[in-house]
């Protein structure tokens, strides 16, 4: 099993920033990327931005060029660093981390963490 415990959501002016943390604990030698997710209300789950092990970064369109993730792999942790924030990022955001790297039927569909929000106000 994986925990993935997220901090740093809050409130914010559109134009300002906040950094996300997402730390992992458990079987993290599963792991095999670490993404982070959004759900605005009523709207589905969206892909934010992913990072494979030993990969290169990938994001979503709405943020490309105002988001960064980032992985220090010694503690585990993923970043996500939101600049230039607007009203239409508000939502919970989700880390996600996918277990390729284990078999059973445990790792099948990765593990998620229970999520942060980010209200983004104009």
């Amino acid at each position: 099993q994986v925990q993935l415990l997220e901090s740093g959501g809050g409130e914010v002016q559109a134009g300002g920033s906040l950094r996300l943390s997402c730390a992992a604990s458990g079987d993290t030698h599963c792991i095999s990327a670490m993404r982070w997710f959004r759900q605005a209300p009523g709207k589905e789950r969206e892909l934010v931005a992913a990072i494979p092990n030993g990969g290169s970064a990938d994001y979503g369109d709405s943020v490309k060029g105002r988001f960064t993730i980032s992985r220090d792999t010694t503690k585990n942790i993923v970043y996500l660093e939101m600049n230039s924030l607007k009203p239409e990022d508000t939502g919970v955001y989700y880390c996600n981390a996918p277990t390729l790297r284990c078999s059973g039927s445990a790792y099948d569909f990765g593990f998620w963490g229970s999520g942060t929000q980010v209200t983004v106000s104009s």
